[in-house]
């Protein structure tokens, strides 16, 4: 019995060692493993950040882009408005014009 004691013992302590080594090298493999993603990630959020910043950018500039071109209607539009009288005027004048050589011929 003692005999099988010992062989029995020296499996168990043999099955131990092997299982804390099979433990040791998966512990390895995930802490490598967390390392990539956790690299990974870093990564993702570096993107995202550039991308943020990039889009900050563009439409800061669309901005001031379409700030240029509606101060640029709109100083055409004032233009328009204060020449509208003298072009009105102008109309009117040749159609008052036109019923004067009208009116004549008849």
């Amino acid at each position: 019995m003692s005999i099988i004691g010992i062989i029995l013992g020296v499996i168990a302590i043999g099955l131990f060692i092997w299982l804390r080594k099979e433990q040791q090298m998966d512990n390895g493999l995930h802490a490598a493993e967390v390392d990539h993603i956790h690299q990974g990630m870093n990564a993702m959020m570096n993107d995202f950040n550039n991308y943020q910043i990039e889009t900050d950018r563009k439409i800061a500039e669309l901005e001031k882009q379409l700030e240029i071109k509606n101060k640029s209607q709109n100083k055409k539009m004032e233009k328009h408005l204060k020449e509208l009288p003298f072009i009105i005027g102008k109309v009117v004048g040749q159609i008052e014009f036109s019923q004067d050589i009208i009116n004549r011929k008849k």
